[in-house]
């Protein structure tokens, strides 16, 4: 390619690293490593001066701090705080040592703002090469003020996206993979900082909870079958009562409907723990329902609601049901409005009974419409933390069972405890990490697999 055809397709490549590489001048190179410099020579002197700094930032804060940082991550610490004596005074002091803990966070603070740093370069580099391609065409690079300008016009999705995107890496990015390492090291009771060291173990976190032969897996197991089948049931009883409770309200012949809808959703006025701590007191042995019980002549002694393991997770599902059901109503009683009126006509008109026109029509639009809304709901009842806890408290307790974990608990809960009460923040991490896994799998498998994605306009 001879270098007229060179300079007049550069005029057409994506601005990056690449086509300054392989296209630009001596300052586009060289802008690959002074950030800024493509675009001061272009006559962006403030952008470039403003990428210029973000660079020696950078290269200060790595001399400093961050290097060190990362290079530390390799072992956490080396120097355990313990007595050293000191001849001078003839007495033992106390030295600090390495904290394992402020290491692992400050090394992925500074992976993350080096990963940061990568993509400020690449807009530099971007940045500059823009310039560089709209003077060969012979177009009018913009200053700062116009670039500043165009935020609150063209660019305005740069200047809203910008603050949230620094939040997830602050509040989501960081500590989840704060959390994710974790699970590779034995930070547990035996291993707190500053007083002792916690290094890297590998995938012996996961080998232990999943296929040693102690009580560890055997509860990590029943657990996450309990996890799964609470899932299921609390999202679906939730979901097809709520279907029956909306259709039955809309049905024609139902008077005062408002008023039925509104005795529902009173449900969700009230905080959902105040409602849970309330129906644990009420089913307790000395509860109001077992004394009803005993004095009606139904029985002779307290059912165990929450100290039998069957009987226990019963009552949890049942009462998530009185939680639950009314979002569902609310949720499919404004789809049930928005069915159109033809498709039930001419069901009418074909003969189909009410069965049938459910079967045909009324629960397949609303599945098409509701699958989104069932995987987010399956999700966060694997996460619900709420009922379990403030009804049951993971409860009965059993001695099968690894460090106070309960027959109701779920993974989620259990992780509360190996946290709060035995400082085993490696198990929990790994056990966080094994929920994140599963959440994210069946998301992703099942909503592809859904029609809602497949064939977001096929419902006619």
């Amino acid at each position: 390619m001879s270098s007229k055809e060179q300079k007049k397709d550069y005029l057409f490549q994506k601005p990056g690293p690449v086509s300054a590489w392989k296209y630009g001048d001596i300052f586009s190179k060289l802008s690959c490593f002074i950030m800024g410099l493509g675009n001061i020579v272009r006559g962006q002197a403030v952008k470039g001066v403003l990428f210029l700094l973000i660079e020696i930032a950078y290269i200060v804060y790595m001399i400093r701090t961050g290097a060190s940082s990362i290079a530390k991550l390799t072992t956490l610490g080396t120097q355990q705080q313990g007595l050293v004596y000191n001849e001078e005074i003839g007495i033992y002091e106390m030295s600090q040592g390495d904290n394992s803990m402020l290491i692992l966070l400050y090394g992925v603070v500074a992976i993350v703002v080096t990963v940061l740093f990568i993509a400020l370069w690449y807009a530099s580099v971007a940045a500059g090469e823009e310039a560089r391609i709209l003077k060969g065409r012979g177009k009018k690079v913009p200053t700062f003020a116009e670039d500043v300008k165009s935020l609150a016009n063209e660019n305005i999705h740069k200047l809203f996206l910008a603050i949230p995107i620094l939040g997830i890496l602050v509040f989501t990015v960081t500590p989840l993979i704060y959390m994710i390492l974790m699970a590779f090291t034995n930070y547990d009771a035996n291993h707190q900082p500053p007083g002792n060291l916690f290094t890297w173990v590998g995938l012996e976190n996961f080998k232990n909870l999943m296929s040693s032969t102690d009580k560890l897996s055997s509860t990590f197991w029943p657990v996450l079958g309990w996890t799964l089948i609470w899932g299921v049931v609390a999202t679906f009883s939730c979901y097809f009562c709520g279907i029956f409770l909306a259709m039955l309200i809309n049905s024609k012949g139902i008077a005062l409907k408002k008023m039925w809808r509104t005795i529902f959703v009173i449900t969700m006025a009230i905080p959902g723990f105040i409602s849970l701590l309330v129906v644990s007191t009420m089913v307790g042995k000395n509860g109001i329902i077992n004394v009803l019980l005993q004095n009606w002549g139904f029985t002779t002694e307290a059912l165990p609601f929450l100290s039998n393991p069957m009987w226990a997770r019963c009552t949890v599902i049942i009462v998530n049901m009185w939680i639950g059901i009314p979002v569902t109503m609310l949720m499919v009683t404004g789809i049930l409005m928005n069915i159109p009126a033809e498709l039930y006509e001419s069901a009418k008109i074909d003969g189909a009974n009410a069965f049938v026109t459910f079967r045909k029509i009324t629960f397949p639009y609303m599945l098409f419409i509701t699958t989104p809304y069932l995987i987010t709901n399956f999700i966060s009842n694997i996460n619900n933390f709420g009922p379990i806890y403030f009804l049951t408290g993971g409860g009965p307790l059993t001695l099968e069972y690894y460090k106070g974990a309960g027959k109701t608990d779920l993974l989620v809960t259990w992780l509360y405890k190996l946290t709060k009460n035995s400082n085993d923040f490696n198990l929990a991490a790994t056990i966080g990490l094994v929920i994140f896994v599963i959440s994210a799998t069946f998301s992703l498998i099942t909503y592809r697999r859904s029609n809602a994605l497949k064939n977001e306009e096929g419902f006619q």
